[in-house]
Formats: structure tokens, sequence, C-alpha cells
């Protein structure tokens, strides 16, 4: 006979249930609320202050006036230009918007270059990834097994041990000297760190797909590679895009090994290292940086949100072996 549960019991569940949402989801709340605040309002107590967008139009350079940019003696230069000769007030104004450029945070450029960074280290990471785990599970050659296991070896040891002797090697063969260089090497560590997880989920769910299905399309004339990308890559389709949102979360966060590569290059910067300049910078406004913090998580949100099917598939799937 199945005993009805208490009423207290239930109550106190839904509490608990309740709290835990509340602690989880308080300091997103207090971040997204300080973004839409006036720097002066940033630190005042309470949820509900006054409503603006100026954080986000700053940080995406949607102001189209620059009198809305400027202030003080800018703006009383820019008054005066516009009562000088047309010559005189070019040379004026490009003055002004050079000073104007140079004093902006320029988080769009940081934006993208961690956009491309970790979204091409995450697809290389992958296509490798899918005909290693391929061969793993697939065909029998000496040593597999002892290969198989050896690749998850590399997170025995920590970023801050690997950070020093990746960055001399990476040193002495030239990669640190120019800019396009440091972000190639930052791809490459990005690919090593990602390569062996992903090798060990995409291993486990290919064994889930019977390989009758890749014989009979190997007998109507595929190849390997073809049944590869026509059977075992659509098949594992849930795997593969929970392997990719990995591999992205890993480059769009990653701050240590990027820190060091290109902090000579500040053009190069990532969303990692250019937050934290803009933490210790005279941009360092309370309300612009929870901004800036917003519209970073904003991307892996919404490959969360639009992948959300595949990516509860992929992580339950090949976790039970018939």
């Amino acid at each position: 006979m199945v005993r009805k549960k208490s009423l207290w019991k239930i109550i106190a569940f839904y509490f608990s249930v309740g709290l835990l949402v509340l602690l989880v989801f308080y300091p997103f709340a207090w971040m997204l609320t300080i973004s839409f605040r006036y720097n002066i309002d940033a630190l005042k107590s309470g949820f509900f202050q006054k409503f603006t967008l100026t954080q986000y139009e700053d940080l995406l350079g949607l102001k189209q006036s620059i009198q809305q940019k400027l202030s003080g003696e800018q703006k009383e230069l820019y008054n005066l230009a516009q009562t000088l000769p047309k010559d005189q007030r070019k040379a004026v104004l490009k003055k002004i918007y050079a000073n104007q450029k140079k004093n902006q945070f320029p988080f769009l450029r940081y934006f993208k270059n961690s956009l491309i960074l970790a979204g091409l280290a995450a697809l290389l990471s992958l296509i490798v990834s899918i005909f290693g785990a391929y061969s793993f599970s697939r065909i029998k050659y000496p040593g597999r097994g002892t290969i198989q296991r050896g690749v998850l070896l590399v997170y025995l040891f920590g970023g801050t041990i690997l950070m020093v002797p990746l960055y001399q090697i990476f040193s002495k063969i030239g990669m640190t000297s120019n800019p396009n260089l440091a972000m190639i090497s930052l791809l490459i560590i990005y690919m090593l760190q990602t390569l062996p997880v992903s090798l060990y989920m995409l291993g486990n769910y290919f064994r889930t797909i019977p390989y009758s299905i890749e014989e009979a399309a190997i007998i109507d004339g595929c190849t390997r590679v073809e049944a590869i990308w026509r059977i075992v890559v659509p098949l594992s389709l849930p795997a593969i895009i929970t392997v990719y949102i990995y591999a992205f979360m890993i480059g769009w966060n990653e701050y240590l090994f990027a820190s060091i590569f290109i902090r000579p290059f500040p053009s190069y910067y990532t969303l990692p290292v250019g937050l934290s300049e803009l933490f210790n910078s005279q941009h360092a406004i309370w309300a612009k940086m929870m901004a800036a913090s917003v519209i970073t998580a904003v991307p892996v949100v919404v490959l969360f949100m639009t992948m959300e099917k595949y990516l509860t598939a992929g992580f339950t799937a090949g976790g039970v072996k018939e």
C-alpha cells in the first residue's frame, strides 16, 4: 500500500526547492537590474530604480550623436568647432573623434575576438574528435585501449602547471611575437583542452549505434569516410551538439592562457581578458560592468536554449550498454 505523504513534508519540500531556486537566481537578477540603471543609482538598494538603456547603448555603440558621449572640455571644443571654417572644423572634429574612440571601451571588438576564437576552436575540436572517437569505437589496432585512456591524462594537470611550459614552447617556435600567431596558439591550446572529453563522450555514443547500419552502407558503395558523414554523424547529432557546446564554453570563458598569450596585443583581447581590464580601468562603473556581464552570458544562454533537446539527449545517451 502506498502511504500518503504528509502535508508538512510536501510544504517543506517545495519550500526547500523554492529557496534553492532563489539562492541560484538572485545574483543573476541583481546583475540584470543593475545593468539597466544609471551610474549614480548602480549601488542603491532595491531592485526598482530608474530604468535606462544607456549602458547597453554605450557598450554596443548604439548612440548616434557624438554630443551624447562628450562632456566638459570635449563638448566645449565640439561647440567651438562649429564656428570654425570647414577645413579647421574637420581637423578639430577628427581629433575629437580620435580621442573619443581611444577612450571608449572596445567591447564589440573583444566580443568578436572571443566569438571567432571559441567558435573556431570548438568546430576544429569537434571534427578531430569525430574521427578519433570513431577509431576508438570501430577500428581495432594495437594500443587502442591505451590511447583511449591515455588522452584523459591531460586532466591530471591543471592549467597553472601547463601554462609555463606551453608558453615556452610556443615562444621558442615564434608563435608569441605576432598577434595572429598568438591567436593561433590559443586556438591550439583550446583544442587540446577539449579534445579528451570530446573523444570520450563521442566514443561512448558511437558504440550505441549498430555497426550493421554502416556495413549496409559500405556494401552499397560508401567508403568509410562517407559512412561516417552519412550514417554516424546524423545518428549522433545529440552527442555532437553536446560536445560542441562544451568546447565552445571552454573557449568562451577561458582567461588564464588568453591573459598570457595576447597580453601584449590589446586589440586582440578576448572577453574575459577585456572585462578584467574594464574592472581595473577608468571605465570601472558598476552599471556598465553588469551590462557587459549580461551581454557576455547571452551567447551561451541562447546556445543552450536552442539546443536544449539535443543537449539532454547527448548527456543521457551512451550511459547504458545493452
